[in-house]
């Protein structure tokens, strides 16, 4: 019996465990949804069909665009066209307090995008430096190279690489660059091959931090229609693959354009032109980034 007796009680310790160690990991569960439910101002995710961001709130029946996420993901900005006084602005939602608030930072200055270390936003041939204290300086042009180039987005990587495009004729070429900051000197701009500048217009360039792929919009005769977005891989020997349309599911016969990845690497935002016949409702979007993925080719 003493047996018998030593096993049952071996058996009742080992389940107490088991069922206090679950508890422990649903209660860590929850802790990290808890967390985590702040994030993209509280938006259910979506998957490889690509979903209107944040409907009635950041997206409307108007004209918004270019959403991009800080590094900490507690600040997205964006552009939108105010319905009141029919001018551009700078939005931003900001995450204070357990809840995201709205406020306008400025009128439409460049197109924004947010350094892979959160401290400087480039706004075009313009930027602004982040104080410690979470304040954006006053605007600061770029020197005197970049100056002369009709920027409308420029982008950076981690290393300190600018990627950017120029508008279009008759006022551009149309052509997307870039400038490396090799040891700590900033290159004059170089214009990338036909890889990417091949097609009547190549625009809104984003670069990934690590410098692995860049995508873009564009207009080719194989699109589908007006401007689509396309994506390059870099290759081992440093070159940049073809370029690759990234397909029905994100490109449509209208208007996309604009595209980036958040900078946890999960989500790729885009704008597409609702209104075939003029641009007047523009909306952003999202998708699950492992579409990426999907085109990356196999070695």
């Amino acid at each position: 019996m003493r047996k018998t007796y030593s096993i049952l009680t071996i058996v009742f310790a080992l389940f107490l465990n088991a069922c206090d160690t679950n508890k422990q990991n649903s209660n860590s569960h929850n802790s990290s949804t808890t967390n985590n439910e702040h994030l993209y101002l509280r938006q259910k995710t979506p998957g490889l069909i690509p979903e209107i961001f944040a409907p009635g709130m950041v997206t409307t029946d108007g004209w918004e665009v270019s959403g991009v996420f800080t590094p900490d993901l507690k600040e997205f900005y964006f552009i939108r066209n105010n319905a009141e006084t029919k001018k551009q602005e700078l939005v931003v939602f900001q995450y204070k307090n357990n809840q995201w608030e709205e406020s306008i930072v400025s009128p439409r200055r460049g197109t924004p995008f947010i350094a892979p270390d959160g401290q400087t936003m480039h706004l075009g041939r313009q930027y602004r430096k982040r104080t410690k204290t979470g304040d954006w300086l006053a605007l600061k042009k770029l020197d005197s190279s970049f100056l002369e180039i009709q920027i409308m987005r420029l982008t950076a990587s981690s290393k300190g690489m600018y990627v950017f495009d120029e508008i279009g004729m008759p006022n551009g070429d149309g052509v997307i660059r870039y400038s490396r900051l090799i040891n700590g000197k900033r290159e004059a701009p170089k214009a990338f091959g036909k890889q990417i500048n091949t097609g009547r217009m190549n625009a809104h360039p984003f670069i990934a931090p690590d410098e692995s792929y860049l995508i873009w919009d564009g207009e080719r005769e194989s699109g589908y229609g007006d401007s689509d977005i396309y994506i390059s891989f870099k290759q081992q020997d440093g070159s940049w693959g073809e370029a690759i349309n990234m397909g029905d599911k994100i490109n449509t016969s209208g208007w996309e354009a604009l595209a980036c990845v958040t900078p946890d690497g999960k989500y790729l935002f885009f704008n597409r032109n609702m209104s075939p016949d003029n641009y007047e409702n523009v909306d952003i979007f999202w998708v699950d980034a492992q579409i990426i993925e999907t085109l990356r080719p196999k070695e």
